[in-house]
């Protein structure tokens, strides 16, 4: 099929849910796709922060196809070795309390199982989340997520939801009564413009669960698994969740979601109270044990960190040329630009030179490469930002 073929048949038959960029992409390899007219893009999307191992890492390939032609399908009701290996993989790479661990396929899932298990522990039914949090979109994650662009069209949501300002502990600590169960907060949220949170607002919310009994859920769904410059952000803080959901880069491309939680919290589940069909599927399986593996073999956490330096340094030089950017935040390689008006512009002209960016609300763009992003690739995406955002300015002049 041509371009036009692919983009008519996916506009005729594909649910219009997606904001879709007039671009085919058919191949990928570390951090460079191409599409189907071979256009070489450099990928700062990282397909919204999963290939965070690269596109398409020979390890995860190879895992793969040996996988593929072993056993692809298996039942969590039977036992499975490359199962068996994965949820050993993790529990090793997480904090040593969360050693329970439940598969599913998805960011939205893991947030799912975590709501859950509060309520079934606690028995209680309230969840606090805070406003501007994001953390997805099937009925349980969209009652967490605040924008009401996502919300209003689906009510009534889950009931005893409720939202807080970001990074305020007072307001956590009134928001609390003997109703809740749980508090929910992205160590760093993402959606809501790349935000980091004050030193002290993640160890306080940790001593206010401690005093409370309220459980601590962290949805590191986006900043899990080396993004930020260490293998999961709360490892900034050195505050351990009673929860914390992963997936998006976890199984190197592949759909996998990941709730882990401590021995006590996830044994409150009895068996047929929470599962999934494809749970913990020996191909995806595969797939994560090989991504684990490259993510410590590589270093890529500790390589997030530096280039993740290096790149901010070099937004921050783009900053101080261009009074359009208002600001340049982030850690590791997960890192945003805020400007002083609607990003898309800025998109779909970079795009045209070669470079995938994604937005994070209306002023401000996001940068989620993949760990394995070069040095040379971070100067030309700093290069055609540049040129971009010099076109931009003399268009907005007046006359």
């Amino acid at each position: 099929m041509n371009e036009k073929e692919v983009m008519n048949l996916e506009e005729k038959l594909m649910a219009n849910v997606y904001a879709k960029r007039p671009i085919v992409i058919t191949r990928g390899k570390g951090a460079l796709v191409w599409d189907i007219n071979a256009k070489e893009y450099i990928d700062c999307t990282g397909s919204y922060g999963v290939c965070i191992v690269g596109h398409s890492h020979p390890k995860v390939v190879e895992a793969v196809k040996r996988q593929a032609e072993t056993l692809i399908s298996c039942h969590s009701s039977f036992y499975n070795d490359a199962r068996s290996k994965l949820l050993q993989k993790i529990t090793q790479i997480s904090p040593k309390s969360l050693n329970r661990v439940f598969l599913a396929n998805s960011g939205a899932e893991a947030v799912e199982c975590a709501i859950k298990l509060a309520r079934k522990f606690s028995g209680k039914p309230e969840i606090i989340a805070m406003m501007s949090a994001f953390h997805g979109k099937t009925m349980g994650a969209l009652s967490a997520t605040w924008d009401k662009k996502y919300r209003e069209p689906f009510k009534p949501l889950v009931p005893e939801f409720k939202h807080v300002p970001p990074d305020n502990l007072q307001k956590v600590k009134k928001a609390i009564t003997d109703k809740t169960a749980a508090i929910i907060v992205e160590p760093i949220r993402g959606e809501g413009g790349v935000r980091i949170p004050p030193n002290g607002f993640l160890p306080g919310l940790r001593e206010i669960c401690d005093k409370t009994g309220v459980l601590l859920i962290f949805d590191e769904v986006q900043t899990g698994f080396g993004r930020t410059g260490t293998i999961f952000a709360c490892e900034h803080w050195n505050v351990v969740p009673d929860v914390l959901c992963v997936a998006k880069s976890v199984a190197g491309g592949l759909p996998l979601g990941i709730t882990l939680a401590k021995e006590n919290v996830m044994s409150s589940l009895k068996v047929g109270e929470h599962t999934t069909t494809f749970g913990g599927n020996p191909l995806v399986c595969a797939g994560a044990c090989a991504a684990i593996d490259v993510l410590l073999e590589e270093k890529l956490s500790e390589r997030a960190a530096t280039q993740g330096r290096y790149f901010k340094r070099k937004l921050e030089l783009l900053q101080a040329r261009h009074k359009i950017v208002r600001e340049v935040r982030g850690l590791g390689l997960m890192i945003g630009m805020e400007l002083r008006f609607d990003v898309l512009n800025i998109i779909l002209k970079s795009a045209d030179r070669g470079v995938l960016i994604l937005d994070a609300g209306r002023n401000i763009l996001r940068f989620l490469p993949p760990l394995v992003i070069e040095r040379e690739q971070i100067d030309r995406v700093i290069n055609t930002l540049d040129t971009v955002m010099e076109e931009e300015k003399n268009e907005r002049l007046p006359g």
